[in-house]
């Protein structure tokens, strides 16, 4: 089945290298990053699972759990893991799934079969606490996730959640936001007391409003 943004994430019961894992019981009221990878001892993965390691400090702090998944078993993924840690001198510190029966992949449209009908796509999936899909990013084989990316659309999505504005082109935690068009700008000078500007009247700027 194809998943679309504001989809509701399907369920799933799946072994993982950290034990059996019901997804919506895992996630809790949790943000979710689910992350794709067509198989175990794969390179350019090996340096994305252990980059996720070091990183998960900062999904932490922002209520993001983050779950790998790849179609080999959990043998096959504890040794993996040995490989990650070693290589990347880090340790793997969240669960791969096990996804052997291709369920999870079939359940998210991970199996593409023009690409490789037997292995997974590497597809990163954002899942709100409400376990709604609220980002979908597929990468091919050769390009290495930027996981600093998948930080700021998480950052952008918190706060557009919170407030009404959006966040503009390259836009980083601190930087100025857009105020939506729905808000006229009389009414948006009086919402967002650090101030407007009005570069057009579609396109107006403001402070980011939680900092």
């Amino acid at each position: 089945m194809a998943l679309y943004l504001g989809d509701t994430a399907p369920n799933f019961t799946q072994q993982s290298s950290e034990g059996e894992i019901n997804f919506y019981d895992w996630a809790a009221d949790s943000w979710v990053v689910l992350f794709s990878h067509p198989a175990d001892y794969t390179p350019v993965c090996t340096t994305e699972l252990g980059e996720v390691a070091k990183l998960k400090p900062e999904f932490d702090k922002r209520n993001v759990k983050v779950i790998a998944l790849s179609v080999d078993d959990t043998t096959s993924h504890a040794g993996w893991i040995g490989d990650i840690n070693e290589t990347q001198k880090t340790t793997v510190n969240y669960p791969i799934l096990a996804d052997a029966d291709k369920k999870v992949s079939e359940l998210y449209d991970m199996i593409h079969p023009n690409a490789n009908a037997k292995v997974t796509v590497r597809t990163v999936f954002v899942i709100d606490p409400n376990k709604k899909l609220r980002l979908s990013l597929t990468y091919p084989p050769s390009a290495g996730r930027n996981f600093d990316e998948i930080l700021r659309v998480v950052d952008s999505l918190q706060l557009t959640d919170n407030y009404s504005v959006a966040t503009p082109a390259n836009w980083k935690d601190g930087d100025d936001v857009v105020v939506v068009p729905t808000i006229p700008t009389e009414e948006a000078r009086q919402k967002f007391p650090k101030g407007v500007t009005e570069i057009k009247p579609y396109l107006r700027t403001t402070p980011q409003p939680n900092k």
